[in-house]
């Protein structure tokens, strides 16, 4: 998680990372209890100060910034990653030698279905600071504004606008990047474990 926090890439004003691909890549890989573990353990490190956030950030401000929500999240949407893939691994036929593509479609799925905690914690941690009166919420209205009306969305309500500010913008690049490479690593990783036949 900390490595892949690293690495940032912009579309327009959009600022994407490449976290989720290493939450979902823990989900897929690990046992619940260890998926959930692993989670504590990155957000334990950020807490004491290792520069394991994104931007090299640490300490306990990370963990309580406007972005916090999706941190805090981690931990429910790995553990659910895990506990639905391998439920849905045991009770599939996934027996061949290499990943079919209603495989990886039905482990996106559930990837998309695990990390809805993420988004949904991270848009009310994100809502809660825009929505205040001081110079971090005017900065992040005004960034979100900007960000809509670079979409052609400029005629959605506040609310609407936080939204996809932080929401739906990362979908897309979550889900067809992040998610689909977590998807054929760890698929790969597993089979070279001996976990899937």
């Amino acid at each position: 998680m900390g490595i892949f926090a690293q690495i940032k890439f912009y579309i327009g004003p959009v600022p994407y990372t490449m976290q989720n691909f290493a939450l979902v890549s823990a989900g897929l890989i690990l046992e619940p209890k260890y998926a959930l573990i692993s989670q504590l353990i990155y957000l334990s490190l950020i807490a004491v100060g290792m520069p394991l956030g994104a931007g090299f950030r640490g300490g306990p401000t990370v963990l309580f910034g406007y972005t916090a929500g999706y941190l805090w999240a981690s931990p429910i949407s790995c553990t659910l990653v895990s506990y639905l893939s391998k439920l849905y691994l045991k009770k599939s036929s996934f027996q061949s030698s290499h990943t079919s593509g209603r495989h990886v479609v039905m482990l996106l799925l559930i990837s998309l279905a695990a990390i809805i905690p993420v988004y949904l914690l991270g848009f009310i941690v994100f809502f809660y600071y825009a929505i205040q009166p001081t110079a971090l919420g005017i900065a992040l209205r005004s960034w979100s504004r900007k960000l809509v009306d670079f979409l052609g969305f400029s005629t959605m309500n506040e609310t609407l606008i936080l939204f996809t500010a932080s929401v739906l913008i990362f979908i897309p690049q979550d889900l067809l990047v992040d998610h689909l490479l977590a998807v054929l690593v760890a698929t790969r990783v597993l089979r070279h474990l001996n976990y899937l036949k």
